[in-house]
């Protein structure tokens, strides 16, 4: 088993992708970092924030069954631990309308033995034992809450880190989705995915834990070269200003927070060219409440929340991407290893 997320991509993650089976045709997934409210600016602490947003998950749910889609939430401990968030997932979930997942946010998860900072932050940062405590306490009241024992996870901040791969396997996860595909978080004393791209790829020899990265797709003259100046492009603030400015090299995730309809659907028709077959969108659920991220301020900054998944939703159909649920998704994974 390999000790780092980075040695483990760098060794498998060409030859070790997953086959996508033809039959599947190409698909896109949407995933909720399920999460309580709180000060993106300051500093992380145990308490004072708040769920707001929670009854604001039964709009989303309704939105998307519209098109058929299953969303899989990835719900922290403050969200399982509110009783009209879980009994929202609950029904969901076990009227096979969306999926559950663990999404850590180590400073708000017991046990707590950690001092509170921005390095802690990153749960794969910690002592692999407390690491491991925090992922199991959080699965744990999932299932007695939520009644259904889950087995995909996501770092909060993205944070896996040296140890993550080994705990995940030995605790049944069966998918990640951890990974931030061309985004470095080391300054910030996170992970470096600067050098993963968008494909889902196995984490381990045996197959048993396949990595859904969170599509970000480079667009301009100088995509084709995106993922050898990548490490470069992460760096520089400057650098990435000017080369998106000057149109030569974008990098575009799929996200409705603070990335415009007519770049995410370039993002979609450049993934498309490339034969990328798994599409992962991704955004907080504190954004479906006005006033608690910087991407939805006001009510009209909602409607216009709404009005970007319709538009991207309908592109994705107009160009034959139709939506997966994780479940399928996972089955499909399975097939193929086979």
């Amino acid at each position: 088993m390999f000790s780092t997320l980075k040695q483990a991509t760098n060794s498998f993650g060409t030859k070790n992708r997953m086959q996508w089976p033809d039959d599947l045709g190409r698909r896109f997934l949407i995933s909720v970092d399920t999460e309580e409210e709180f000060d993106w600016d300051g500093p992380f602490q145990r308490s004072g924030h708040t769920n707001v947003s929670v009854g604001k998950l039964e709009r989303f749910q309704s939105f998307v069954e519209k098109y058929g889609i299953k969303p899989v939430y990835f719900v922290d401990y403050s969200i399982v631990e509110d009783d009209d968030a879980s009994a929202f997932l609950k029904s969901v979930v076990q009227s096979d309308r969306a999926s559950i997942g663990v999404h850590m946010h180590p400073w708000i998860n017991p046990p707590f033995e950690e001092e509170v900072n921005n390095y802690n932050s990153f749960v794969g940062n910690l002592p692999k034992d407390l690491e491991e405590k925090k992922i199991l306490k959080l699965r744990e009241v999932i299932e007695e809450k939520i009644g259904k024992r889950p087995t995909i996870y996501r770092a909060g901040r993205y944070g896996v880190g040296p140890n993550s791969i080994d705990i995940l396997s030995k605790l049944g996860f069966s998918i990640d989705s951890s990974v931030r595909s061309r985004f470095d978080y080391s300054g910030e004393s996170g992970p470096d995915f600067a050098h993963i791209g968008p494909e889902p790829f196995w984490l381990d020899q045996k197959h048993d834990l396949l990595e859904l990265p969170l599509t970000t797709v480079f667009s301009g003259l100088l995509r084709k070269q995106g993922d050898l100046l990548s490490p470069l492009f992460n760096r520089s603030e400057m650098l990435r200003a000017v080369l998106s400015k000057s149109k030569m090299l974008e990098r575009i995730p799929l996200t409705p927070e603070g990335v415009s309809a007519r770049e995410a659907k370039e993002a979609i028709d450049v993934a498309l060219d490339d034969q990328l077959k798994l599409l992962v969108f991704s955004f907080h659920s504190p954004s479906l409440s006005p006033g608690h991220t910087p991407y939805v301020q006001t009510s009209e900054d909602l409607n216009r929340f709404y009005d970007w998944w319709r538009e991207i939703i309908e592109h994705l159909l107009d160009r034959d991407v139709s939506p997966i649920g994780i479940d399928e998704l996972r089955k499909s994974a399975a097939l193929s290893r086979k």
